[in-house]
């Protein structure tokens, strides 16, 4: 029986369509998965993906959630022991190091910080992207409160950031994500 649960937060980057990726090696491992969507990331897969969300549901037994629940709504998840955010996008790599939280992804991994609960951040995002100040900034600043931020050398399990418009989705890290997951 599985006991432990990861909440998988992809944002609108390529490798959300492949979520099935890390979903299967994550419940290998032993994860209880739940996956949680920026709002961009759930139009693309609901949109040009149809019935992807609900292979989603069905390959994890949850509701495939991406926004905030009413006050008076109870939670449909069950409270993570982890947090992997992949693909990690460079605008929402910021906002959660300056603390916003104005989707429920955001307001899930801002909060994660202050709860201490072991979070890995797996980047996607093209060389001009990553070259904005902000970004070197931001990946400081979480490294330092704590998330394992996969950025930088492969071999050590870390995205490196390719050209723009020359992404390779069959070479994204997904299990450097999985294998940075607390055992």
């Amino acid at each position: 029986m599985t006991t432990r649960t990861l909440y998988l937060i992809a944002c609108a980057a390529p490798p959300a369509r492949r979520l099935h990726i890390p979903i299967s090696a994550a419940q290998e491992a032993g994860w209880n998965v739940c996956t949680i969507l920026t709002p961009s990331a759930y139009r693309w897969l609901s949109e040009d993906a149809v019935g992807e969300i609900e292979a989603l549901e069905q390959r994890t037994g949850h509701p495939v959630r991406s926004q905030y629940k009413l006050p008076s709504q109870p939670d449909v998840l069950p409270p993570p022991d982890a947090m992997l955010v992949a693909p990690t996008t460079s605008n929402t790599l910021n906002k959660w190091a300056a603390g916003i939280s104005d989707t429920l992804a955001l307001g899930l991994i801002t909060e994660a910080i202050g709860m201490q609960i072991p979070t890995v951040a797996l980047p996607h995002w093209n060389d001009a992207q990553g070259r904005h100040p902000a970004v070197t900034r931001s990946v400081q600043e979480l490294r330092a409160a704590g998330v394992t931020v996969l950025l930088g050398d492969r071999s050590q399990g870390g995205f490196i950031p390719h050209p723009p418009r020359y992404g390779d989705l069959d070479a994204y890290p997904w299990q450097a994500g999985i294998d940075a997951l607390p055992a």
